[in-house]
């Protein structure tokens, strides 16, 4: 029977280095550079003391280096040190990786290999990623979705020991969007701005002085207001963001307009769309049962023909906002249309 294989993740690939396992080889790769970067920083920090980086660390860029340079510099040993370590920013512009192959059938012990590969992934097809599989650790590092952000936003504050308010956490996740470099960073300033005596939560009030988004005007509060079909509150809110376009636009909202109206037609066929934590585990929520709150809401408001009917506006919508049949409509307008015909 094959052994099954383990898929690698972000938390696997850290939980190794931080026990000091360095494999020769690593290719990180993928859509979202958050994950590559902390990886790499890791090992340009950690695998050698500060006295041994000097002679042993080498940072090169895929632009300025050819396959074969990069396993040239591999095969040298280390200086008066365990090892040395060689690092590939923007791998992805290495136009050739035959000598690396080569070179991954055999690496050397002595040498941590990093290729940062961005914005993409090496073909699969491509025997450079089973000859790395085989000798050390390929990870990809693939884009969060909409749904994924408010918990990495939690994560991130809980792992920096402040707590946050649910609301707070869809609050910056809808407001700054899946580049998690960003969210990093505005995470970041709310953090530096909380006094070492507060009680370190975050609250809508503290996301609203901090980053700037209003705790009554924001995706979240226009997301919440659909689903009660709360049509005065709706109309507020897009006429708001229509008049302050940084604070919402089309372009974020109608993504998430959209996965909300997909999940709520799968609620209709969760087997109890009655109960909130069934219905949370039937749609993955990582909310729980809190999460599921407007999904019930939804199925009291709109039908599954109604529903149907929202998600082929949207996709409509969207093609207009990027220029598909709409030779003059402003962006603002359309935004207009989509929300009234949700609601009526």
């Amino acid at each position: 029977m094959a052994e099954k294989k383990t898929t690698t993740t972000y938390q696997s690939v850290m939980a190794e280095l931080r026990k000091g396992n360095y494999a020769p080889v690593y290719v990180l790769m993928g859509e979202e550079s958050y994950y590559i970067d902390l990886i790499t920083d890791f090992i340009a920090e950690h695998a050698l003391s500060e006295s041994e980086r000097d002679f042993n660390q080498t940072v090169v860029f895929g632009a300025d280096v050819t396959s074969a340079q990069v396993a040239d510099l591999a095969r040298r040993f280390p200086m008066m040190s365990e090892r040395q370590v060689i690092i590939v920013k923007e791998a992805q512009n290495i136009k050739n990786w035959e000598r690396l192959e080569a070179y991954f059938e055999k690496p050397l012990n002595s040498t941590v290999l990093v290729i940062a590969y961005k914005n993409g992934t090496i073909d699969a097809r491509k025997k450079i990623l089973a000859k790395a599989q085989r000798v050390g650790v390929v990870f990809e590092s693939k884009k969060k979705r909409d749904y994924e952000l408010p918990a990495f936003v939690t994560s991130y504050l809980q792992e920096r020991n402040c707590s946050v308010d649910t609301k707070a956490a869809y609050m910056v996740a809808e407001h700054i969007g899946a580049d998690l470099s960003r969210l990093a960073s505005e995470l970041d300033k709310v953090i530096l701005a909380m006094s070492d005596d507060s009680d370190r939560k975050v609250t809508p009030d503290v996301v609203e002085k901090q980053i700037g988004v209003s705790k009554e005007y924001n995706g979240f509060e226009l997301r919440k207001a659909i689903a009660e079909r709360d049509i005065l509150k709706a109309n507020k809110i897009v006429k708001y963001f229509d008049k302050n376009p940084k604070a919402g636009n089309a372009f974020v909202l109608i993504p998430t307009l959209f996965s909300f109206f997909q999940n709520l037609m799968l609620a209709y066929y969760a087997p109890n769309k009655t109960n909130e934590n069934e219905l949370a585990k039937w749609l993955d929520l990582r909310g729980g049962g809190w999460a599921a709150k407007e999904y019930l809401m939804g199925l009291r408001n709109y039908s599954g023909v109604k529903t149907m009917q929202i998600i082929d506006k949207i996709r409509e919508t969207d093609a207009k906002t990027k220029g598909l049949d709409n030779p003059n409509t402003p962006i603002g307008e359309l935004l207009k249309e989509l929300v009234f015909f949700i609601l009526h």
